[in-house]
């Protein structure tokens, strides 16, 4: 008894709680349909488990294409320690996507479909067939930290061989699946309210993905310094912050454009709409920008993953606010997702994060970051002796 309480913490027993409940809540929904087991109608045929589990969810998991590309395109070669946790929740986050999807597909056992029934003119095949190329990507990008912890040198040097094309081909590919998610809600601009719907949808999505993705980048190495103590140096996450405030900031340009364009300022009142808008701009743009500049704070650890985690929340209010709150108006209803829908998107997450505590302990996942933390001496050269003077010997300074 005293060794499993010493094995149990108030999180294990919450993560437990949450992947029973939907555990209870799957077996509901596939025996007696979305009907019985959701708050769905024909009016709100769309609930949480597509606002969040799907078009929030491959927005979370753009951290994955955007590191590789400030990597192995911009050849930021001091960014490549964590390349490999990165790429590794971006991969678990598009497997947990297509497990919400599955929740929410009415015939699931179709989904298969979409790979033999070509319909080049839906921007919903064009999202399934990226979705999938892209997973099978990032398994090939993570394929090295598996053949190199059961020591398969040869597959190991042909995957490395091919890391360029694989993250071009990856880069290509989110590019055109997160700005197609936005290209789903072009279709229904009588039902959307003028706050989120605009022409400039795809763009907004793409640009909010590269920022939330720079954000769940300094998240997740907070996260691992406090689970795995594994963390990343300050200076690299500062400047991940200032990337990420950088993108922010063309982003919420483009929006207060479309706004001013689209005379939308006029519809602020103290509506539904009017507050989650602010809400999300105050935490997608000002709360970062505030914390980032408090002298003292702003730059530490700690100041940066709040700023992280601000714009992560603004995000996810963001494509919340896209499929849920910008459509009740055309209804004239609130939707709010049922226990069971709330049990399975939880269990979905906390399913992600034991799959990646796993694969921490088990892979060389933070390999890269123990090398550079082991191997950051400062190698000073010995000067050429000089003719009559002692030799001056090799100077190692350790940097912590």
């Amino acid at each position: 008894m005293i060794s499993l309480k010493k094995h149990l913490s108030f999180w294990k027993i919450l993560g437990a709680f949450f992947v029973l409940g939907g555990l209870v809540s799957a077996v509901m929904r596939f025996a007696f349909g979305l009907g019985k087991a959701t708050n769905l109608s024909d009016a709100a045929p769309w609930g949480i488990w597509i606002g969040f589990d799907v078009v929030t969810g491959v927005g979370l998991a753009a951290g994955g294409f955007t590191l590789c590309g400030i990597v192995y395109v911009f050849n930021l070669k001091r960014f490549k320690a964590i390349v490999r946790p990165t790429v590794l929740t971006a991969f678990l986050g598009y497997l947990l996507v297509i497990v919400g999807l599955m929740f929410d597909l009415g015939r699931p056992w179709s989904i298969w479909h979409a790979i033999i029934m070509w319909n080049p003119h839906s921007v919903m095949f064009e999202v399934a067939w990226c979705v999938m190329l892209y997973t099978t990507v990032l398994a090939l990008e993570f394929s090295p930290v598996v053949l190199e912890r059961f020591k398969m040198t040869r597959l190991l040097k042909i995957m490395k061989a091919i890391t360029i094309p694989l993250v071009v081909a990856g880069i290509l590919l989110s590019m055109l699946h997160q700005s197609s998610l936005g290209s789903l809600y072009l279709i229904i601009p009588e039902k959307m309210h003028p706050f989120w719907y605009s022409p400039m949808l795809p763009v907004f999505f793409f640009v909010s993905a590269v920022t939330v993705g720079l954000a769940m980048t300094i998240v997740e190495s907070y996260l691992s310094a406090r689970v795995f103590n594994k963390a990343l140096e300050t200076p690299l996450l500062r400047d991940l912050a200032r990337a990420m405030i950088g993108v922010a900031t063309v982003y919420v340009t483009m929006r207060l454009i479309d706004m001013v364009h689209g005379n939308k300022f006029a519809l602020l009142d103290g509506s539904l709409q009017t507050i989650m808008l602010l809400v999300e701009l105050a935490l997608f743009f000002v709360l970062p920008i505030v914390l980032f500049n408090i002298r003292g704070f702003g730059q530490t650890r700690l100041g940066l993953s709040l700023c992280a985690m601000s714009v992560v929340l603004g995000f996810v209010t963001n494509r919340l606010n896209v499929a849920l709150t910008s459509i009740e108006p055309y209804y004239g209803g609130v939707y709010f997702p049922s226990v069971g829908e709330i049990f399975v998107s939880l269990a979905v997450v906390t399913v992600g994060f034991w799959v990646f505590g796993f694969a921490v302990k088990h892979l060389p996942i933070f390999a890269d970051i123990s090398h550079e933390e082991k191997h950051q001496t400062v190698r000073l050269s010995a000067a050429r002796p000089v003719k009559g003077e002692a030799p001056k010997g090799t100077v190692e300074v350790s940097v912590s």
